[in-house]
């Protein structure tokens, strides 16, 4: 809940309190946890609580959902790599991990970010990136949690759906070989890849059902059989694309996934919800609603029985 970029291009104050309030209006809205099954807090939030006091992290645990962290902080600017970022927070992540289980969270997050340029990303950011992703799954194994592994491919760029793919593979082959070095047990980790995507300037925008074969293809050829689970991030697309494209991807691949293909998406589940609070205490239901339709739409991709229709009729 990366909140203040968001909150700055609809005018609503970047203060703690309208975070605070956003996330409420999230965490409280009914019948959520029937179709999400996973929350990933910042540090902020999991300290925070309600108006009536109650902890966010015991109101997301009594609505039947997981609570998780994020625990990097954030992609910087790579020494001697222009234009390539290195993800941060290692040191002194074990003790912040041991706290955050005495909190109640049950599983992390960390995302290393990975650009397609003229000349990157290079071997010396893919393999700097794996190696922490790998550190830090390693550590959260130790303190009980559940790594959530997310090396995203960036969308930026006018690179074809062909070299995406390229990229994403070679991403994932060296994060699951460093997996292997650090003794991470694969059965015990979420992976949280990107989906394989033409650049969003490329001027070849291929087909919902081409993405699909691309992304799952490229993944049957990079990740192994045991880990459980891949969920999705959006990376930007549109509530109405990734939904479409997690539904083709369980329709055209539910023999042959040796994996359960989910969602962990943030922008194409709350934008809506966003655009329509505007901060505004009046509001809160009507977003509501929305959040909870996103929810449900993904929810029904996940299972490959989402139609376009739902969205017209809300249902």
């Amino acid at each position: 809940m990366g909140c203040n970029k968001r909150f700055a291009k609809l005018g609503i104050p970047q203060t703690e309190e309208a975070r605070r309030a956003y996330r409420e209006l999230i965490i409280t809205t009914p019948g959520l946890g029937e179709y999400i099954s996973g929350a990933i807090l910042y540090d902020e939030t999991i300290h925070q609580q309600q108006r009536n006091g109650i902890p966010f992290i015991k109101a997301i645990t009594d609505a039947g959902i997981i609570a998780g962290i994020k625990v990097d902080i954030g992609a910087k600017d790579m020494a001697g790599h222009p234009g390539e970022k290195i993800t941060e927070g290692l040191d002194g992540l074990r003790d912040r991990l041991q706290e955050y289980f005495q909190m109640g969270a049950r599983f992390a997050k960390w995302r290393a970010v990975i650009a397609i340029g003229d000349g990157i990303p290079s071997r010396g950011c893919i393999e700097a990136n794996a190696q922490a992703l790998a550190r830090y799954a390693a550590l959260c194994q130790e303190a009980g949690l559940v790594p959530i592994v997310e090396p995203e491919v960036l969308m930026d760029g006018a690179h074809t759906l062909s070299r995406c793919s390229e990229v994403t593979a070679d991403v994932l082959r060296s994060v699951f070989n460093q997996l292997y070095t650090q003794r991470v047990i694969l059965e015990g980790m979420i992976l949280k890849p990107n989906m394989v995507l033409p650049g969003l300037t490329c001027s070849q925008q291929e087909s919902v059902d081409e993405v699909a074969d691309a992304t799952v293809n490229c993944l049957l050829r990079a990740v192994p059989a045991a880990v459980p689970g891949i969920a999705f991030l959006s990376g930007g697309q549109s509530g109405e694309l990734a939904s479409a494209r997690l539904n083709a991807m369980n329709i055209r691949f539910k023999a042959r996934s040796p994996w359960a293909l989910a969602f962990s998406f943030a922008r194409a589940i709350q934008q809506p919800a966003l655009e329509l609070w505007q901060g505004k205490e009046a509001n809160v239901s009507k977003a509501q609603q929305a959040l909870l339709h996103r929810a449900k739409c993904n929810w029904a991709a996940r299972r490959g029985e989402y139609k376009v229709a739902m969205e017209e009729t809300g249902a």
